[in-house]
């Protein structure tokens, strides 16, 4: 994301973050579940065997030549007490469901950053302190609840620098809770 940024303040535009702001798909509560994060969060499988085995040749390219695998990601509608850090009972549902999924084999070994959004309402300053402290109220829950390690979750607050829907500032998902793998 950091040289997506740069890009377009390279090119003068902030297109690119638009754009990718709106390609994000956000669960709801009601769709969050452990397989889904899983398939969201984990690495491609490479090299897996087929589920049918057939005789072929397998022709691959350098790595320079493939194109860079999209970061796995999960945009959240998590839900917090208006104007805090403190989780409501549906967040708290939701963040169950996400501790078991990073509990999970596939991700077990992984590290994550829990980035917290925010509308723009309040002010830029307000917003950004509020989604560092929503993203830190995420890891400890998470940590506390579920016994995954502090070391493996990284909480960062973007404020309200990456709208999902721009065209309405003070959508509520706007206001939302990105889990990001990050190599290790």
């Amino acid at each position: 994301m950091k040289f997506r940024a740069l890009l377009a303040l390279v090119l003068g535009t902030l297109v690119p973050m638009v754009a990718l702001a709106q390609t994000e798909r956000l669960l709801k509560p009601e769709e969050i579940n452990e397989k889904a994060l899983v398939e969201l969060l984990a690495p491609e499988e490479t090299g897996a065997p087929a589920k049918r085995r057939t005789r072929s040749i397998n022709v691959t390219r350098e790595e320079s030549a493939q194109p860079a695998a999209k970061p796995a990601a999960a945009s959240l509608l998590i839900t917090f007490e208006t104007n805090s850090a403190g989780l409501t009972p549906a967040g708290k549902q939701s963040l169950d469901v996400v501790g078991r999924a990073l509990s999970s084999e596939k991700l077990s070994s992984y590290r994550f950053a829990i980035e917290g959004h925010s509308d723009p309402r309040g002010g830029e300053a307000y917003n950004m302190r509020l989604s560092q402290s929503r993203a830190e109220s995420v890891v400890g829950y998470l940590a506390e609840n579920h016994q995954i390690e502090r070391g493996r979750l990284t909480p960062v607050g973007k404020g309200p620098t990456q709208l999902l829907n721009p065209a309405r500032p003070e959508a509520p998902e706007n206001r939302r809770v990105t889990i990001k793998r990050l190599d290790n």
